[in-house]
């Protein structure tokens, strides 16, 4: 079995860890394009061709499915890469966990980027699924560049600045970026403080690996465990930065 994932950066490493722990013999492609980073002040248009060029390089390596671990290209691109490369390739889009976040009521807040923030795709996902729940976008602006970075000071500056405006008595925190379920550790101590003390922190990972798996064709196929890394298409291997994540750390050793 492979599976690709591609994203603007190092997003994707929360899902191919999840992808890695679930399947161990899975073979992974993950391509992106960190020199475009970040795609959030880009035309969706722009963000559309960058989401299609990395899915492309991608797609060469025939994957039996692709995951889109990015939010910010499933709001803007999903469609495109489907339109492209479906029936043939199954696409798996990244959706912010707002259904199962209201589900559990109460205080919700959802950190994304800028661009996803107050996006009409974010707002429709509110309306429809928000139910009862009292819902607070936060906008976290420059934390997915500080992440890809690994720029420790920024990630802290970032982080801190968008708990300070997360509501007090916040019951479910929803990772409306990739990025973040690298750093989810550091966001729930920041916001603890002043956030409930049952605070749940939902990320995508886990549900985007779930239903990449229940999409491939023949699930019983067997892979070698291989990761192979491309970077706007041309090989390459993990960014230092990957090192400094637990997700990155899952796979670091296993270029192939």
């Amino acid at each position: 079995m492979k599976i690709a994932l591609m994203d603007s950066g190092i997003g994707l490493l929360a899902a191919a860890a999840t992808l890695r722990k679930l399947r161990p013999d899975v073979d992974l492609v993950l391509s992106s394009n960190p020199a475009s980073m970040p795609w959030g002040p880009h035309t969706p248009e722009e963000i559309t061709e960058l989401a299609l060029g990395c899915s492309r390089a991608a797609a060469a390596f025939e994957p039996d499915a692709l995951v889109v671990a990015c939010n910010t290209a499933s709001v803007h691109a999903l469609a495109a890469l489907r339109a492209e490369l479906e029936p043939g390739l199954p696409v798996i889009g990244t959706v912010p966990a707002i259904k199962p976040a209201a589900a559990l009521g109460g205080r919700v807040a959802i950190w994304a980027t800028p661009a996803t923030t107050g996006s009409a795709y974010q707002r429709g996902l509110i309306r429809d699924f928000g139910g009862t729940a009292d819902i607070t976008e936060v906008a976290c602006p420059g934390l997915a560049d500080a992440v890809e970075h690994g720029d420790d000071d920024a990630i802290t500056a970032a982080i801190a600045d968008a708990a300070a405006r997360t509501p007090v008595g916040t019951e479910v925190l929803v990772l409306g970026c990739t990025h973040y379920e690298l750093v989810d550790e550091r966001i729930r101590a920041a916001v603890a403080p002043t956030a409930s003390q049952a605070l749940t922190l939902l990320g995508s990972a886990d549900a985007v690996a779930a239903q990449a798996l229940r999409r491939v064709a023949d699930p019983t196929r067997k892979g070698t465990g291989t990761l192979t890394v491309l970077h706007a298409g041309a090989p390459a291997i993990l960014p230092p930065a990957a090192a400094l994540y637990p997700q990155g750390n899952v796979l670091a050793t296993l270029i192939g």
